[in-house]
């Protein structure tokens, strides 16, 4: 395997309230179980977790992601539905995005339906609670151990 082994696992707003943050839609992990799930999914990669409920802080996470990174996980949050500094901060980076969401965003209200993540991102999961997390860290080193870029 190239490269540099090192995965960015970057949550946006809000999600550092997992755990107690409406269960019901998120459930009762917290932040700290979710980066342990990735860390115990990524055989052979360093993790290193940011979190932030500032978008300019997420739009340097990703940058910083893509000289120092081989893959990005990314959960933007409500960022995902707004935020057009993010989705260039993804298309100025080389190596592949994975767009994560604990709940399925397209059963929920309308205004959730629209990414603008998604059409800049590798792939795409979505209302697999935080075992997303573990499919993304898993589809991700796939797309590494290719040689995939974004």
């Amino acid at each position: 395997m190239m490269g540099k082994q090192v995965l960015f696992l970057i949550n946006g707003p809000n999600l550092n309230l997992l755990g107690t943050r409406e269960p019901n839609t998120y459930g009762s992990d917290t932040l700290d179980d979710v980066v342990q799930l990735v860390k115990n999914t990524a055989e052979g990669f360093k993790i290193v977790h940011h979190q932030s409920n500032h978008e300019g802080d997420l739009v340097d996470y990703i940058q910083s992601a893509g000289k120092e990174a081989d893959g990005v996980i990314l959960n933007p949050a409500a960022y995902t539905h707004t935020s057009v500094a993010i989705r260039d901060a993804i298309s100025a980076i080389s190596v592949p995005v994975i767009e994560v969401h604990i709940s399925n965003v397209h059963r929920r209200e309308s205004f959730r339906h629209h990414s603008y993540i998604s059409p800049v991102s590798s792939g795409q999961i979505v209302g697999f609670g935080v075992d997303g997390y573990r499919l993304a860290t898993l589809g991700l080193i796939e797309k590494i151990r290719k040689g995939e870029e974004k």
